[in-house]
């Protein structure tokens, strides 16, 4: 059962999300009786909290208006959790007309944290990329994250203890190019020591990180989000699709974005002239299952043809046969 302390800021929580909560309705929240609800009211104004009583039939306690909030003290995944939902907030375009309210609450925040967070997640949101308008994340351990923003911040080598899909443990020291968020999961992407290869990991999968002494040279070339997002479109599956598909690129990108699929101009093969070839353009993906697929093509609404494997063949003639029955039946 909560302590009469933890009540009595529940109390205020619910007073400062606005309007009259009647006594009966706080009792209910707080589960005990409306004698004590009064008791607790009695202990926010000793606090010069300014609680109101609102007589009458639907009456009972407000916050006067205009009343500020005292400095929030928040714990090290508090801070990272709300000036992250700042920068998705930013990114989804939630603004002011003059100035963006999340940058103002933002800075207001960073006044009232410890130096060294404020620092740690100053490093955090300087490192961080998004490749697509952000959701809910699957958020790794807070002091994984931080190490490794300081890595990627200041190019320091980092030692990581990784699970893979498969179960598998390892370790390994990761060169970190940046932190990407993408569909809803973190991931960090650098250069793996050992085998001297780019690699991706998700940060969930990061049981420990600890930053080792030493530097490296810095990123060249794309940027983290397009490093992360090549990553999955050439990753080792079960299936290699191949694929022409005559249309323009957000035609096709609409339906097989560039983390699923990589997209190049197609060259004319033998017998076929240039003008042609030239709206055709030549798809490459990865998959684990290929049952996904052929809804997928017909969405597309392009002409298209299938290069291999010979399953995928089979799966959208099963899927036009089916559609073609269903039609007659109409």
């Amino acid at each position: 059962m909560p302590r009469p302390t933890a009540r009595v800021l529940t109390l205020l929580e619910l007073l400062q999300s606005g309007g009259t909560r009647t006594v009966a309705e706080l009792a209910d929240r707080l589960g005990v009786e409306g004698r004590t609800v009064r008791r607790y009211v009695d202990q926010l104004i000793d606090l010069d909290v300014p609680v109101e009583s609102v007589r009458g039939r639907y009456g009972g306690y407000r916050l006067a208006p205009g009343y500020r909030l005292p400095p929030l003290m928040l714990s090290d995944d508090e801070a990272l959790a709300v000036l992250l939902g700042l920068v998705a907030g930013r990114r989804a375009g939630l603004t002011t007309a003059e100035r963006t309210a999340n940058e103002t609450a933002s800075a207001k925040i960073r006044r009232v944290l410890p130096k060294h967070i404020a620092r740690r997640l100053d490093t955090l949101l300087a490192t961080l990329a998004f490749t697509d308008q952000p959701g809910e994340f699957n958020t790794p351990d807070t002091g994984v994250l931080l190490t490794i923003a300081d890595a990627v911040r200041h190019r320091r080598p980092v030692l990581i203890r990784y699970t893979d899909r498969d179960g598998r443990r390892s370790e390994r020291t990761l060169h970190a190019y940046g932190i990407v968020a993408h569909s809803g999961r973190w991931y960090v992407t650098g250069k793996d020591a050992r085998i001297g290869e780019d690699r991706t990991f998700r940060l969930d999968r990061i049981a420990e990180a600890r930053t080792l002494p030493g530097s490296f040279e810095a990123l060249v070339g794309p940027d983290s989000a397009q490093r992360v997002l090549s990553g999955f479109a050439t990753a080792e599956y079960r299936y290699e699709v191949t694929l022409r598909i005559h249309g323009t690129v957000e035609q096709i990108r609409a339906h097989l974005p560039a983390g699923v699929a990589s997209l190049e101009e197609h060259e004319p093969v033998a017998g076929e002239d240039r003008a042609s070839a030239e709206h055709w353009r030549h798809v490459e993906l990865r998959a684990e299952r290929l049952d996904w697929l052929p809804p997928v093509l017909a969405s597309l609404d392009r002409p298209f043809v299938i290069e291999r494997p010979d399953e995928l063949r089979d799966l959208v003639t099963a899927l036009a046969d089916r559609l073609a029955s269903c039609a007659r039946q109409a």
